[in-house]
Formats: C-alpha cells, sequence, structure tokens
C-alpha cells in the first residue's frame, strides 16, 4: 500500500489583515507550504480548497488554482464546518494511497475580522442552527454550544473554572509563537470576570474571530524535513443541529477517534502530542473526554497536573489554539495539525517540545460538535 506524507506546510499570521481578501491569504500560505516541500506549482496534481464564507465562491477550488497558476488533475472544495481541514487532509490521505495524485496541495484562508461586519458574521454563524428550531429563536454558534456545555457540565460536575483553565493554558502557549492573534497574559479569574457570552460561556472561553490562512502538502515521498506519515484517520457524523444531538457523551468523536486507531495500529499511551479542536474551551474538554486522553470530567485535572503542558506527557496544542492563536473559519482548524506537523519535524521554534514526538493524534469538530475527523500523525524512522 502507499503511503502519505505531510511534506510541507506554511501559513500567515493570525489577527488582522486590512485590505487582505481570501485569496490573497491563501496564495500566502500556499506560497510557503510548496516552498517548505521544496516541490513547484507544476508538481501539484490535486488541490483541496476548504470554504470561506468571506468569498462564497461556488468554484474555489478552480478559482484558487486560476489565481495561483496551477492545472491539476483533481480539485475539489470541501465544507464540514470546522472539521473541514481535517476532512481534507483525510481526503488527500485517500488520493495519495489510492494513486489518483502525487502531491496535493490543501489550503484555506479567509479574512473574517476585516472581510465582514459583525451583523454579517452573527448572520453567517446562526446559519449552523435548524432554521425551525434553533435561528427563529435567536441561536447563534455560541448560545448553541452554551447549551451543549450546560448538559454536559450538569451530568458530569465539570465546573466554569474547570473550562477557565483550559483558555489560560492556550494563552500561554500562543505568547510563545510570533504569528498568535491574542498573546495578552491571562489568568483563571480574568476568564471567569470575562464578559458573559452566553451561560455559562464567556468572553475568553470563545475563540476570537481573525483573519488568516494555513496551507499543507501531502505526498506520495517524504518532505525534506524527514518522513511524518498520515498513519491512520476516521470519521463520525451523528448529527447536525444541537436540537438533534441524542447524548452529550458520544457526539460521535470517540468513533471517530476508534477508526483512526484501528488503522494507525495504535493505542492512546502512544501517542505523544494533542492537536485538538477547541473552539470554546467546553469543545476542548468534551473533545478530550470522549476521545480517551481523560476520563470524564478529568480533563481539567491532568491539565492542572501539567500533562499537557510542554514538558507533560501529552503536550497540547502549543501554539495556542483556536482559543488564542486564533480561528478564521477551515484554517483555524488546520493550524492545529501544522503545529504538530512542525513538533515532530523539531520545528516549533521557541515552543519545541524536547524530544520531537513520534505519535499525534488531531482531531477536527465541524458544527456543534457534529462533524468529527481524527487523525494520527506518526514519525519515521
Amino acid at each position: 500500500m502507499n503511503n502519505a506524507y505531510i511534506s510541507g506546510v506554511g501559513n500567515t499570521a493570525f489577527g488582522r489583515h486590512e485590505g487582505r481578501g481570501a485569496i490573497d491569504l491563501m496564495a500566502q500560505a500556499a506560497g510557503r507550504a510548496l516552498s517548505d516541500a521544496k516541490v513547484r506549482r507544476s508538481d501539484i496534481d490535486g488541490v483541496l480548497c476548504g470554504y470561506a464564507t468571506t468569498l462564497p465562491h461556488l468554484m474555489l477550488s478552480e478559482l484558487f488554482c486560476e489565481r495561483f497558476s496551477l492545472r491539476p488533475a483533481y480539485a475539489h472544495s470541501l465544507q464540514v464546518g470546522g472539521a473541514s481541514g481535517a476532512a481534507m487532509l483525510m481526503l488527500a490521505r485517500e488520493l495519495i494511497i489510492s494513486g489518483r495524485c502525487r502531491n496535493v496541495l490543501v489550503v484555506a484562508g479567509e479574512n473574517r475580522l476585516t472581510g465582514q461586519t459583525r451583523d454579517s458574521s452573527i448572520q453567517t454563524l446562526a446559519q449552523v442552527g435548524d432554521a425551525d428550531y434553533e435561528v427563529g429563536n435567536g441561536g447563534s454558534v455560541p448560545a448553541y454550544y452554551a447549551l451543549m456545555a450546560s448538559r454536559y457540565m450538569h451530568q458530569t460536575g465539570v465546573t466554569e473554572a474547570d473550562l477557565a483553565e483550559f483558555a489560560v493554558l492556550m494563552r500561554n502557549n500562543a505568547i510563545r509563537h510570533p504569528d498568535s492573534h491574542l498573546t495578552t497574559p491571562i489568568t483563571c479569574e480574568d476568564v471567569l470576570a470575562s464578559k458573559p457570552i452566553a451561560t455559562p460561556l464567556k468572553l475568553m472561553d470563545c475563540c476570537p474571530i481573525s483573519d488568516g490562512a494555513m496551507a499543507l502538502v501531502v505526498s506520495a515521498e517524504p518532505g525534506p524535513a524527514g518522513p511524518v506519515r498520515m498513519a491512520g484517520a476516521g470519521q463520525a457524523h451523528f448529527h447536525q443541529h444541537v436540537t438533534a444531538m441524542r447524548d452529550v457523551m458520544n457526539t460521535g468523536a470517540a468513533a471517530a477517534a476508534a477508526r483512526a486507531f484501528d488503522e494507525a495500529g495504535l493505542v492512546r499511551d502512544d501517542i505523544e502530542y494533542l492537536a485538538v479542536y477547541d473552539s470554546f474551551t467546553i469543545t476542548l474538554a468534551m473533545l478530550l473526554e470522549e476521545t480517551g486522553f481523560a476520563p470524564r470530567a478529568g480533563a481539567a485535572g491532568r491539565l492542572r497536573r501539567g500533562d499537557f503542558d510542554l514538558e507533560g506527557a501529552q503536550p497540547l496544542n502549543t501554539h495556542g489554539g483556536l482559543l488564542s492563536f486564533g480561528h478564521c473559519g477551515v484554517a483555524g482548524g488546520m493550524a492545529h495539525v501544522v503545529e504538530a506537523y512542525r513538533q515532530m519535524i523539531g520545528q516549533a521554534e521557541g515552543r519545541q517540545i524536547a524530544r520531537p514526538p513520534r505519535h499525534a493524534f488531531a482531531h477536527g469538530d465541524g458544527g456543534v460538535m457534529s462533524a468529527h475527523v481524527s487523525l494520527i500523525l506518526s514519525r519515521e524512522a
């Protein structure tokens, strides 16, 4: 069987990019990824693009290829919310393994911060909800996650103070990354005292809206920095809307992770780095617990013991995650995998783990814990 490797990555800074559109940002990240992978535009025979709410073009992959001077044999745009980045990487892996492509460019970016008004952003995010039962009642993404959080906290005993710990960890990590959106130090007290958004979530429990882009090249041959193989992947889709969620303890994350681990032939104790989606603090706590990296109500306890620190057993989102590195749509979730790759090849600069991880677990979540994609990366000798 053919193998699929991440051969190069590239990104813009996250934050404010006045006058830069989605295609501009995507092109910058893509150029850096191709340079990192040491491949030419003519070597790219597959292109996968994430959607962009600021550029709702019906043929975004073709538009990007036209502007970036690519003529691939396969091109596709993909849309499963925040899980889109991981889903595109899974599809790129399948294209390489099948022999359909040799080098697939996976790219996404948006100017969400500067390219749309606050009202437009709220309206866009509200459409995640059910048109009959949720949107008409004034719901938006923070409200949907807050409803889920309330139920989860009721059943497990997880507290607002527990969730605040994750916001602080992500901010401390983001401070070490030169491309982060938010770098002002915060404390748990700051999180708990921040503006209420949708009870029990407060402002610092929520990710910022950013401009930015990410790109990765997935290839049939290892990249110049060494072989980081996409060893396993899995998906699960149990619902779309929060009102259709049957069980907050079983949203699909566990099923996606199990499929990825089965493919990779690994167990959770093999994992030395965690890249887990964190649109809200509750997202991160729930995903860590459902995917089996913490017991129920135990994720914050592992954090307090230092297990998720740079020096811990399983460092978590060392770039700062969506909560502090920033969130610009599909690219926000892709940043988790980019950081995992850089940690594995020893190129994470001032936040580098002392011993580059051999195996990393990444998980993307789309909608309201609606679409789940798990990936396992393995660094080969």
